[in-house]
């Protein structure tokens, strides 16, 4: 268990060492067509069910990603289009989608006032 903590801290820490490039995280969301689930402006999904991205965590949106990677095994998301869409990303490539979607205006509440 400590060995597995220790690991998962390193992860974190070689995850987060680069600095996000916001600018590739946006030609990347236009390259991989995020926009035609997801909305033009990240805030409109064309489904209800598909999440709002813009203005969301983007520690959330690369762990979301990362999770869409490993598929069905531990820890992992399930849905096929995802994993076709991240299939061939990087880490550097997920921080910087991340950060791009993260830097967007989003129109979720918080709860908070």
């Amino acid at each position: 268990m400590k060995t597995s903590l220790i690991a998962l801290a390193f992860a974190v820490v070689s995850f987060n060492a680069g600095a996000a490039d916001i600018a590739n995280g946006a030609n990347l969301a236009k390259a991989k067509a995020c926009a035609s689930c997801h909305g033009a402006d990240f805030n409109k999904p064309i489904d209800p069910s598909y999440p709002k991205l813009a203005g969301q965590h983007p520690d959330y949106l690369a762990h979301a990603l990362i999770a869409y990677k490993r598929g069905s095994g531990a820890n992992g998301r399930n849905n096929p289009i995802m994993a076709g869409q991240v299939a061939a990303l990087s880490d550097k490539d997920i921080a910087d989608i991340a950060a791009y979607l993260g830097s967007l205006p989003g129109s979720m509440a918080t709860g908070h006032r």
